[in-house]
This record gives structure tokens, sequence and C-alpha cells, in this order.
């Protein structure tokens, strides 16, 4: 029973914290005088969906095991293997193979700034971008840790990720997609 109630609790909050703000703002009424209002919707509410469908996705593998260079749930998949497929299947976006690769191809950002469907780095084996998981909001990502684990929803709060943040990244739009996280 406690399996399934965390990644309803998550859903929630990520709905709420998704959500498209109420109102217009300057920006919506700029746009709205030169007829870019629709097409202004249609790109916020894409990447909402696809953020939010790949933070769903990855939940979904919540409870497969770790496995060292594994990149699927038959087998298991490690950190970066994780990551990579669920860019890849939800988001179409092949991201390179190891986490510091993934680190190098993605646009740095500010710990403040992220929002669910971010990578997040932390060096786990006293190298930099040495792990990787996706950030689904709150202060908690999900990730594939290590030998003998399971995909799993953690707390970037926690002393042991605090000490050990790397960074984080947003992945870039592909060839006129859109970002695949963001507003």
């Amino acid at each position: 029973m406690r399996f399934f109630l965390l990644p309803a609790c998550l859903l929630i909050a990520f709905a709420a914290h998704a959500a498209p703000p109420q109102g217009t703002d300057e920006l919506d009424q700029s746009l709205a005088g030169k007829g870019l209002m629709g097409q202004f919707h249609q790109v916020r509410q894409t990447v909402v969906d696809r953020t939010s469908d790949l933070v769903v996705t990855a939940i979904g593998f919540l409870g497969v095991p770790y496995r060292r260079g594994g990149n699927n749930a038959e087998t298991g998949f490690d950190c970066s293997g994780f990551v990579r497929a669920m860019y890849n299947q939800t988001v179409g976006h092949l991201l390179p193979r190891r986490a510091v690769e993934q680190a190098a191809a993605t646009e740095k950002i500010d710990r403040s700034e992220l929002k669910p469907g971010d990578l997040v780095f932390f060096n786990t084996m006293r190298r930099a971008f040495s792990h990787v998981g996706i950030y689904v909001g709150d202060g908690k990502f999900i990730h594939s840790p290590k030998p003998g684990a399971e995909v799993r929803v953690e707390d970037m709060t926690g002393s042991y990720w605090q000490r050990r943040f790397d960074g984080a990244r947003r992945v870039l739009a592909a060839q006129g997609e859109v970002k695949g996280s963001g507003d």
C-alpha cells in the first residue's frame, strides 16, 4: 500500500505545482495584442505536458533494480541509463550515456531555478557529475541509486545529498522541439 501512496502523493503535488497560473499578466496582454497568444499557450501547454509525462513515466519505474550499465526495465538501470531511457521514451530526446556526458550536453541552471524534469547531479564517487537523477519537484528527485537498491524518490535536502550536490541542468530543445522541462 505504501508503494502506491508515495507516487499518488507526488502526482497530486506535481499537478498542483505544474498548473498554469490563473488570470492574465503583462506578457499575455502583450502577446494577445500581437496575435501570438494562442501560440504562446500551445507551447506552454506542450512543455507542461511533456514535463508531466516525463515525471509520471519515471515514477512508473519505481522499484526497478539497479544494474551497472543497465538501460532498461527488464534488466535494470544505472543512474544515467535511467535518465537516458526516461528522456528517450517520453520526450524523444536521446541523451548521452554517461552522467558526466549528460551534464556536458545540458544547460547549467541555478538550484533555485529547478523545475520538474530537470537533471540533478551529485559527486558520489569522488569525481564531479558521477551520479544523476530527475528532479520531480518539492526538493525531491528520482534515480537509480546503487547496487542492491531500486529506482526510488529521495529528498535532496538530506545531509548525504546536500553535501554531494554538483549542480542542476536543463535539457535543451532538440531541433525545434520544446524544452523537456520548464515553463
